[in-house]
């Protein structure tokens, strides 16, 4: 039975609940414990790692077993900062990492390992200064867009009383050519400046928006390119605007369509992630949304900017879809992330779902 403190409550869940990724090893440096936070950062589960040697358990720490032997046989502790940690094809780890020789209740040598991820610090920083670029960018591009609007009005305007006095109508088409253009130009500032409401949020299932999308995106699809989906049915209802969820879906998935050009696969994928901050908040549970491409990557070069308005890797693109994208999840006080190499392009959609921690 696991033991309890005073208040009643098992150190289990108070290590379940510390943010610290926590693991623990006996004198034979195989897996005795691994925290909720453990699992999240190395991707496996406590189930299956239970008195494994380490190193077969936790493959990221395989190099390091000269290291850990070392501080289990002198009974040293030591800290390494800005550690980095490798598995086969798995995503490098950054993490400050710090190993506590002591004695188990066998009056065994035993290591408590402790780790910090560095990643998650840094993702939290670089989402932080996104959503302050992108208001700024907002505000900067509100205040272009009266400046352009104003004169724009006027011009509209006097092309229309300009086409009633004249009588020629080979004339007039030259009118027709300063009213539509000047429609146009009306048409792409409205889209600069997005949707001018708040969400109007209601209880949906977030399964509903992304088959409406799979349907008007898949009726124009090329037979080459397949729209597969990864759902997880047990995901509960969330609040938001169905119809905003619909434009920035549209717009994510309108964009894997171009990049693959012609040919290829997006996937659609959902699942739910816990605790997750968003614009310094931490939620216990959030909701996830993947949209995967196979397609060529996006430049190394662009992949800092593409949220940016009219940023877009096509000559013919408005580079306008993305960032309206990202202001409708942050209306939703959410968060979208881009990861691409060559062969795979990873869209990450995040909004809250459960209670924020206070």
């Amino acid at each position: 039975m696991t033991p309890r403190d005073s208040t009643g409550i098992r150190p289990d869940t108070i290590l379940d609940n510390l943010k610290t990724a926590v693991v623990c090893l006996d004198h034979r440096m195989r897996v005795t414990y691994l925290n909720t936070a453990s699992e999240m950062l190395f991707g496996v589960s406590a189930r299956h790692c239970g008195r494994e040697p380490f190193d077969k358990a936790l493959p990221y720490l395989a190099d390091h077993r000269e290291k850990l032997a070392s501080a289990l046989a002198e009974g040293a502790a030591f800290t390494e900062r800005e550690l980095h940690l490798r598995a086969g094809g798995g995503e490098p780890l950054t993490v400050d990492c710090t190993v506590t020789p002591f004695t188990d209740r066998n009056g065994e040598a035993a290591l408590l390992l402790e780790f910090l991820s560095l990643d998650r610090q840094l993702r939290i920083s670089r989402d932080d200064q996104m959503r302050i670029q992108n208001l700024a960018n907002r505000e900067m591009i509100r205040g272009l867009a009266h400046e352009i609007k104003n004169p724009l009005g006027g011009l509209r305007g006097a092309a229309q009383l300009l086409e009633r006095e004249i009588g020629d109508d080979e004339l007039k088409e030259f009118t027709a050519v300063i009213i539509r253009e000047a429609d146009r130009l009306q048409n792409l500032v409205d889209g600069l400046l997005g949707p001018r409401r708040p969400p109007n949020k209601q209880a949906i299932n977030i399964h509903e928006p992304l088959e409406h999308v799979r349907a008007l995106v898949g009726a124009d699809l090329s037979a080459d390119v397949a729209l597969v989906r990864d759902y997880d049915p047990s995901i509960p209802e969330i609040e938001a605007d169905r119809e905003q969820l619909i434009q920035t879906f549209f717009n994510v998935v309108g964009n894997a369509v171009t990049a693959l050009d012609g040919s290829g696969e997006i996937m659609l994928r959902t699942r739910t992630q816990r605790l997750f901050t968003i614009g310094g908040v931490q939620h216990r549970l959030v909701l996830r949304v993947d949209v995967i491409d196979n397609g060529p990557g996006i430049p190394a070069d662009l992949l800092p900017r593409i949220f940016h308005p009219m940023v877009s890797s096509r000559a013919e693109g408005t580079g306008m879809g993305l960032p309206i994208a990202q202001y409708l999840v942050h209306l939703h006080q959410g968060l979208i992330e881009c990861e691409s190499r060559p062969g795979q392009t990873v869209f990450s959609v995040f909004l809250p779902l459960e209670a924020i921690d206070e």
